[in-house]
């Protein structure tokens, strides 16, 4: 709101030659509060809460709590020292937002500015903040509206706040309205989220580079037994000093599927000794390859002789089912 359409709630309407507002009954017929409310006292208040709505204000760090959810994960601790060298050098440039605690009188909790206020108490500093009342609804919008404005949530991010509220009992319609995502959208990561064990998302970090599809991929894969622990174990080593889109890396490498080498095809030789075929032999299939310059017709006949020996084939697996029923 301009200041001056703030401050023309101090001007009071004009008032008819029996004191009442323009369009109003007589002041006799109202009672004094209601007078009091609509005259100059009235604008006045009205303007000054205003006013402290929209004021910045300093803040002992100390008495800010984070909220019940936060959208964003922690990010290396070396951007976070250069992040916080230069509020040191050059001071806090934007205030925070926050509300007064919904349980815990003379504190706050912050709606967004978790990274600032953290650089400001590093610094010793009171941290510049705009006070505002709100409902948990309201600072969930605050915070989506907040990150819109700046560098967009990552994939598993989103997914990870998503569940989190949700498991809160905020409806699916308000993180649709925070994140700006369509209901399709927010089933979808709710649904990868859940798979995922959180302590891992957060040891793993936003990793931006990730995206969906190879974060849906990791979920798939951890759902394996002894997948989470692996990765647990994984995390915990050095690597949990490497960058975030590097633990995502060699999380998602350490459970990938380990492939058996294929098997070898081996040559079939005759009796005579031209070697007429060669056969590979794995889970799935039986592979016969004849070799046409060393047996130019033996494919041909081999394809005259396939009903005769599958029936022979059947002939001694049922005389064998035959035999083990008899005993």
């Amino acid at each position: 709101m301009a200041r001056k359409h703030l401050l023309s709630d101090l001007i009071p309407p004009k008032l008819s030659a029996d004191n009442s507002a323009p369009g109003s009954s007589s002041s006799l017929d109202q009672p004094p509060s209601v007078f009091t409310s609509r005259g100059a006292i009235g604008a006045v208040s009205r303007s000054i809460e205003m006013l402290k709505s929209q004021s910045i204000t300093e803040i002992d760090p100390d008495l800010i709590d984070a909220p019940e959810v936060t959208d964003r994960l922690e990010e290396s601790e070396e951007h976070f020292q250069e992040f916080a060298a230069q509020i040191k050098e050059h001071g806090q440039q934007v205030p925070i937002l926050v509300r007064p605690h919904p349980s815990a009188e003379g504190r706050y909790q912050v709606a967004y500015g978790r990274r600032r206020l953290r650089a400001v108490k590093a610094a010793g500093q009171l941290v510049k903040a705009a006070v505002r009342q709100m409902t948990d609804e309201e600072l969930v919008l605050a915070q989506g509206q907040e990150n819109s404005a700046r560098k967009d949530l990552s994939y598993i991010e989103k997914a990870l706040y998503s569940a989190e509220l949700e498991s809160r009992g905020y409806s699916r319609q308000l993180i649709m309205s925070a994140l700006g995502v369509d209901k399709a959208a927010v089933s979808h990561l709710i649904s990868t989220a859940s798979r995922i064990p959180a302590d891992i998302i957060r040891m793993i970090g936003p990793a931006p580079k990730a995206g969906r599809d190879r974060w849906v991929e990791f979920a798939n894969r951890i759902d394996l037994k002894g997948a989470a622990d692996k990765v647990r174990t994984l995390l915990h080593s050095p690597l949990k000093e490497k960058p975030s889109d590097e633990r995502f890396v060699k999380a998602f490498e350490e459970l990938t599927p380990s492939k058996k080498p294929a098997p070898r095809a081996r040559v079939w030789a005759a009796d005579d000794g031209v070697k007429a075929a060669k056969v590979k032999d794995d889970d799935k299939s039986f592979t016969l390859i004849i070799d046409k310059q060393a047996a130019p017709e033996f494919g041909s006949f081999v394809m005259t002789k396939l009903p005769e020996l599958y029936r022979s084939y059947m002939n001694a697996r049922n005389g064998t089912n035959n035999e083990e029923g008899s005993n």
